[in-house]
């Protein structure tokens, strides 16, 4: 064996000819899988970021969606007012003007539902929204508003459906609760009780004013007594105006008590029974019910807010005054 054979031999222990091919072979085959595989996993992860964002953009582009369902054909628009009524919540003012006036500009819209479920809220927030109603009856005459209450429609919620053209209730529904509440606590007696003393300073006579660990004084109460007072007369107000010669003589009309649907239609604080449906087919006389309602920032509802001991409690009256 010549010593270029015996290299080659060493080389090669199996004695096979052209071992170094097989090898680089198997080296690039497995550099292509490897590829492939890659483009396989990228193929994947750019399909399911396109699925993400088809479902994304159909979630944002539904209600637009909705209403070119259909066609032409004339439809019952349908805004809600659900939950608490506040600036920080789904049911605010912005949101449902918005949705109004989208619904009542609308070409094939014959009339609006105000879908009502809610036990109340914000006077502020309920005027805006009693406000806007009333202007656009007054800019459209011809696109009836009326609002059709679900479980409960209560404080700030009747404030915002005592401006519609009728109120439509279930037996069964929870309606009224005309009136104004604050509420909190006082924890005076249990810190003398276990030797805590307040200590707080003030620039202004009343700053402190409302605060749970101070004692309470008779004028403070009597001033926000009177604030509670002024406010409750221009729900009254509202409801007067809204409602008119529908209302009955009870005096327990402005109360805060809430009654049944069955009962709200003897006090004239309602007109009849019906649903969406109901109403959008035999009142409205278009059956097809479009969604017509605002769809908040997630970040926007999710958002909280600061303030003092004073703005807390002045919050309390303004955002949660409950209209009872």
């Amino acid at each position: 064996m010549t010593e270029n054979q015996q290299d080659k031999a060493g080389a090669n222990p199996s004695g096979e000819a052209g071992w170094e091919r097989s090898v680089l072979e198997k080296v690039a085959l497995a550099a292509i899988e490897e590829q492939a595989r890659a483009r396989r996993w990228g193929i994947v992860f750019k399909s399911a970021t396109l699925l993400y964002l088809t479902v994304l953009l159909g979630v944002v582009a539904l209600p637009a969606l909705k209403k070119d369902i259909g066609g032409d054909k004339e439809h019952t628009a349908v805004v809600e007012v659900i939950g608490m009524i506040a600036e920080d919540k789904a049911a605010n003012a912005d949101s449902i003007i918005k949705s109004l006036r989208k619904a009542v500009k609308d070409e094939h819209t014959k009339g609006v539902v105000l879908h009502a479920n809610s036990p109340g809220g914000s006077p502020v927030q309920s005027h805006y929204v009693y406000e806007e109603i009333r202007k656009l009856k007054k800019e459209y005459p011809k696109t009836p508003i009326y609002a059709v209450v679900g479980d409960i429609c209560a404080s700030g919620c009747y404030y915002i459906a005592s401006a519609s053209d009728k109120i439509f209730v279930s037996q069964a529904s929870l309606v009224g609760s005309i009136g104004v509440i604050m509420d909190g606590f006082g924890f005076v007696e249990t810190m003398q009780k276990f030797g805590i003393e307040r200590r707080v300073l003030t620039a202004g006579a009343h700053k402190a004013m409302l605060d749970p660990f101070s004692p309470r004084k008779e004028d403070e109460t009597r001033f926000m007594q009177d604030l509670l007072e002024q406010v409750h007369q221009q729900f009254i107000k509202a409801v007067k105006d809204g409602r008119g010669d529908r209302l009955k003589d009870s005096p327990d009309l402005f109360s805060g008590l809430v009654w049944t649907g069955e009962e709200s239609l003897k006090l004239g604080i309602a007109d009849a029974y019906g649903s969406d449906d109901s109403v959008a087919k035999e009142v409205i006389g278009a059956k097809k019910l479009v969604d017509f309602t605002e769809q908040g920032s997630v970040l926007d509802r999710l958002a909280g807010k600061l303030g003092t001991s004073f703005g807390r409690e002045i919050g309390s009256l303004l955002q949660n005054w409950d209209l009872k």
